[in-house]
């Protein structure tokens, strides 16, 4: 029988923190807001994670200087966030553990393409393209009530814009929006 994801003590019971099965061999657990110190605890302890591939969900990870996005599919946890300072839900999270070692190098690869998109974005020069850039790849993934939802500072971190510039282009992507309706 799987372990809580969610427990560093192995009798916690299943349903105070949201613990559900859909197979035997699979433990998962729907993530609430709540939940974020426990889940940030057993990043910060070493223990692997991993984002559920069926979902549209992730996790932003912060950094003391910057910010990564693990999505579908990332490893989460381990030596990768031993430094994890907070984290952040982006939809409805779902975390499992991964069952085997093939498993574990399929999430550390997937982690490793996220933080490769990311960079693409990171390398462009001008930090309103960045924003914009950041900005539109989670709308194209989520829906836009999930981004507007995510912190100004999330993005920012990510690709190296201050908060400010976020909001600029938000605030751009709004009133162009606005106009289109009229």
């Amino acid at each position: 029988m799987p372990t809580s994801l969610l427990s560093l003590d192995q009798g916690q019971h299943f349903g105070s923190i949201g613990m559900k099965y859909e197979h035997p061999n699979f433990c998962q657990a729907v993530i609430d807001r709540e939940s974020m110190s426990e889940i940030l605890t057993q990043i910060n302890n070493g223990q692997l994670l991993m984002v559920n591939s069926r979902r549209k969900n992730g996790l932003i990870i912060y950094r003391e200087y910057y910010a990564e996005f693990a999505g579908p599919g990332s490893a989460v946890g381990s030596l990768l966030d031993v430094d994890c300072q907070r984290v952040t839900p982006v939809g409805n999270l779902s975390l499992i553990c991964p069952e085997s070692a093939e498993d574990r190098q399929k999430a550390y690869l997937i982690r490793r393409q996220w933080i490769r998109l990311t960079q693409q974005i990171t390398d462009n020069p001008v930090p309103l393209q960045r924003a914009q850039m950041i900005l539109s790849q989670f709308e194209n993934y989520f829906d836009a009530e999930t981004v507007a939802q995510l912190p100004d500072e999330a993005f920012a971190l990510m690709v190296g814009v201050l908060p400010q510039t976020i909001r600029m282009v938000r605030t751009n992507l709004e009133n162009a929006e606005s106009r289109v309706r009229s």
